[in-house]
């Protein structure tokens, strides 16, 4: 899904320019230059020019340390549906995911579930177990495009064991993605973001 300025500020952005920080803030562009200047909103020159640029940790840093509500940084997060009915696996990657920083993590356990939670959150994308308790991943794809309001969201299948022709039918049925099990929370990230982007 293509991203434009109107879409909120600084989407998906780890890097960003007084002008983007001056919007998030909610401050005059002065008013951050002077903040910069000074030290007390960290970031660097960009070689060869006068332009500052602030990383995203740092202005998290100087917003809390201003009390300024974060929820303007949240709008760049990338929505993620976590759908899997192992407990211990939807734990250990909504930790992940929301370790990173870049994402806002629902889950669902059941394949009716994921599909409440998707009309409800709009996820961006939906990491989905092909084997779930009540009805598998081409049903729960099929779904979500019939409905043409979640035209963008992505679908990511995850599954241990899988046949080749059924990782090509899941694709038929919706799927963006297939991702074997085990696999790295890199992995993850990486396909997530690039989905995203697309």
């Amino acid at each position: 899904m293509a991203r434009t300025e109107r879409d909120g500020p600084a989407i998906l952005k780890s890097v960003y320019t007084t002008g983007e920080v001056a919007e998030i803030c909610k401050l005059s562009q002065q008013t951050v230059i002077r903040c910069f200047d000074n030290g007390r909103l960290k970031g660097y020159r960009v070689p060869g020019s006068k332009f500052r640029r602030i990383p995203r940790d740092a202005l998290i840093q100087f917003m809390k340390e201003h009390n300024i509500p974060l929820d303007q940084l949240d709008m760049g997060k990338m929505r993620v549906l976590v759908v899997d009915d192992d407990p211990a696996i939807v734990e250990m990657l909504v930790e992940l995911l929301e370790r990173d920083g870049r994402f806002e993590v629902a889950t669902a356990a059941t394949g009716f579930d994921a599909g409440l939670k998707t009309r409800e959150f709009r996820p961006n994308v939906i990491v989905l177990d092909y084997m779930l308790p009540d009805i598998n991943g081409n049903a729960v794809c099929q779904s979500i495009r019939r409905d043409e309001s979640l035209q963008d969201v992505k679908i990511i299948i995850v599954s241990g064991v899988i046949e080749r022709d059924q990782v090509e039918k899941l694709l038929q049925d919706g799927a963006d993605d297939f991702i074997q099990k085990p696999f790295s929370i890199e992995q993850l990230v990486r396909r997530i973001t690039e989905l995203v982007q697309s």
